[in-house]
């Protein structure tokens, strides 16, 4: 039996909705940032109105987290679009200032970009609606390329149609373009039914180490599971490697159980000093779970050619 490249943290799952202080029905699909000495979460928390709405959660030791009081005060939306939910943040450093990607959303297939950036994860502002409807799993990279921003999406017509991985640029964040599909041995990237970005991209000397999911189809619904993929490091549309196997799939009750079966799903990837990756991963849109592995054995199981 292969080494799994990913361990489920003991303690799993971390943060069920019974943590938080007043009634939550579902906390799923965290952003992850460590900041001033404190692991944050920003979670999609789903309150009894049935609205996703953000939540922050507080660790120390990255394991042991404590939900806010309340869910975050997020700023209002642009009056020209209206945003009804918001789920699936990612966070990203540029500098001092931390962007936040996310859905925002007017209903399942409505959907756009959402953009605002912070510094204290205090007060928030509103930097753009980032995309037209029919674009989600918007992920920021930490640098610039040629003095444009870079960002996965993945635009789609309806959630059920196939959809993959794009690569877009903007000079502001504001404005994006000349978008294309990520490409493999020249030709456009596809894995499984729809695959979209996760993680915040790891700058490594080998490339742009993104983990990703990828959704698979079943008599009677679907299977969302996590594998990785080496970008080059001058033009991240382009793969040189990506994991054949699975890095993390369903598998315990508490993934295959809940308000989506059969899923997980993450906005983040940590690296620790140590090399160590840190992940915090939505399961079955319910509860929030932990995987570890080493950043050495998941570069060497991107195989290329």
């Amino acid at each position: 039996m292969k080494q799994r490249l990913l361990r489920k943290h003991s303690r799993n799952p971390l943060i069920t909705p019974s943590d938080f202080p007043v009634d939550v029905l579902y906390c799923f699909n965290p952003g992850a940032i460590r900041h001033r000495g404190e692991y944050l979460l920003i979670m999609d928390v789903t309150t009894t109105d049935d609205i996703h709405r953000f939540w922050l959660a507080r660790s120390k030791d990255g394991v042991d987290f404590v939900p806010d009081p309340a869910a975050m005060k997020w700023p209002e939306p642009d009056p020209y679009h209206p945003e009804t939910s918001t789920y699936d943040p990612r966070i990203t450093k540029i500098g001092e200032e931390y962007y936040i990607l996310y859905a925002s959303d007017i209903s399942q297939n409505d959907v756009r970009i959402g953009i605002v950036s912070t510094r204290d994860f205090l007060e928030f502002e509103r930097i753009a609606t980032g995309s037209e409807i029919g674009n989600r799993n918007g992920v920021l990279f930490p640098e610039m390329f040629a003095g444009s921003f870079a960002r996965f999406d993945r635009p789609f017509g309806n959630e059920l149609n196939p959809s993959y991985m794009w690569i877009s640029y903007s000079p502001d964040l504001v404005h994006w373009g000349r978008s294309k599909p990520l490409q493999y041995q020249g030709a456009s990237f596809r894995d499984g039914h729809k695959m979209g970005a996760g993680a915040v991209p790891i700058k490594t000397d080998k490339g742009w180490l993104e983990i990703y999911h990828t959704v698979s189809t079943t008599c009677n619904g679907f299977i969302y599971r996590l594998k990785a993929m080496l970008l080059d490091l001058a033009d991240p549309s382009k793969i040189i490697g990506y994991t054949r196997d699975f890095i993390l799939w369903p598998e315990h009750d508490y993934e295959m159980r809940g308000r989506v079966a059969n899923v997980v799903f993450t906005c983040n990837a940590l690296l620790e000093d140590d090399g160590t990756v840190r992940i915090y991963y939505g399961a079955a849109d319910t509860n929030i779970g932990l995987a570890e592995g080493r950043l050495s054995d998941i570069l060497e199981a991107c195989v290329g050619g």
